[in-house]
């Protein structure tokens, strides 16, 4: 099983928090496409001939790709790529790109799921973080996709803003459990470095986080998901009727996969590679034919610490004999004597299996810093 991520490095406008890489000035757009069509032929043999399981168009804002871009990007992929014949073809869009005649074409195209970035159903929310869209849109266009054909939709929302009061947040999941969509991924709000936010915290222009009201939308998130029979898969993405995002699973599985575009990360198991995050760099080196992308060697305790970090957050955890058939004793035996110093309030474990238990996957990082090895 592997996977291809494209980034399109493009934005209407900057989010308040955001710290992806991306470029508001859409003039550049057609010869980055250019780029990326040369670096899906260049990387053609990355992962080693396995086929292709999951394509997902991140960025950025990929829903400012027009019919003919997304066409000519899936043809070229097709031509250096062996998929399966049930690919998950993943695309992610914001609501105000979601007009009608773009949802057909959409529905059209080998796109079969559909990520939508809303963030929140509140006007306060929305301007607070910047966004394009408003609150009516962000109904509407879930409803238009549903009613194009849509059936497998995750939305992404957002608690713990300053402006997301506790009845906010409950609204919020209200209208997402209204709308019917089987796919929830819920991030706490972050503070990222060179973000329009933390420039505003910094200069006393508004508060930090209330890392006591994050926590308290966390636990109103995990019972109202829990009332309305949903699952927790990982720390920050809820399903049911398995709509697993099958994509992102394998990241947390350890498949291997390719990113392609700037600032996209790549993974073979034996090294990760992430490209220049500069367009203009991205451009040049590609037509060039230069080295546009850094390469680390894992070692084996790069990549003990990756399995943690990644599996940890998961609701299949560690699986103890997989741990002991790929990791060295010296790193079995590590593993051993730090579990038995674990809380039993923390963590479920059995002969086969180490579990972060589901009331405590909010500090599920803690756990895996103390099951880590120094480098």
């Amino acid at each position: 099983m592997a996977g291809i991520y494209i980034h399109i490095p493009f934005c209407k406008q900057a989010c308040s928090y955001c710290n992806f890489h991306f470029s508001t000035k859409l003039s550049k757009k057609e010869v980055v496409l250019a780029a990326i069509h040369k670096e899906i032929e260049l990387r053609k043999d990355y992962l080693g001939g396995e086929r292709i399981d999951t394509v997902y168009f991140g960025g950025g804002t990929p829903s400012l790709l027009s019919k003919e871009e997304l066409e000519d990007l899936v043809k070229v992929i097709h031509s250096h790529f062996s998929l399966h014949d049930e690919v998950e073809y993943c695309f992610e869009a914001n609501p105000d790109d979601l007009t009608e005649p773009t949802l057909i074409w959409l529905n059209e195209s080998p796109i079969n799921r559909l990520s939508i970035g809303i963030q929140s159903f509140q006007e306060a929310d929305l301007t607070f973080m910047n966004r394009v869209h408003n609150a009516d849109e962000a109904i509407r266009c879930v409803r238009k996709a549903q009613k194009i054909g849509f059936s497998n939709i995750s939305l992404d929302l957002i608690f713990g803003s300053q402006t997301t009061t506790d009845d906010m947040w409950r609204q919020n999941l209200e209208i997402f459990f209204d709308l019917g969509v089987d796919h929830l991924s819920a991030y706490s709000l972050t503070i990222e470095e060179k973000t329009a936010l933390i420039h505003r915290i910094q200069n006393g222009r508004i508060e930090a986080l209330d890392e006591d009201r994050n926590y308290r939308q966390y636990m109103i998130l995990q019972e109202m998901i829990e009332m309305n029979g949903f699952e927790q898969y990982e720390l920050s993405n809820y399903c049911k009727n398995d709509r697993y995002s099958k994509h992102n699973t394998s990241y947390w599985l350890g498949q291997n996969y390719l990113g392609i575009g700037p600032s996209a990360h790549s993974y073979n198991g034996i090294s990760r590679q992430w490209n220049v995050s500069n367009n203009n760099a991205y451009i040049k080196k590609v037509k060039n034919n230069d080295p546009y992308h850094q390469i680390e060697l894992l070692s084996e305790i790069d990549k003990y610490n990756e399995y943690l970090i990644n599996s940890l957050r998961t609701k299949w955890g560690i699986n103890i004999l997989k741990l002991s058939q790929k990791f060295s004793d010296k790193i079995v035996n590590h593993f051993n004597k730090q579990v038995t110093l674990l809380s039993a309030n923390l963590v479920s474990l059995t002969k086969a299996q180490l579990l972060v238990k589901k009331e405590k996957l909010f500090q599920s990082d803690e756990i895996v810093r103390h099951l880590m090895m120094e480098v």
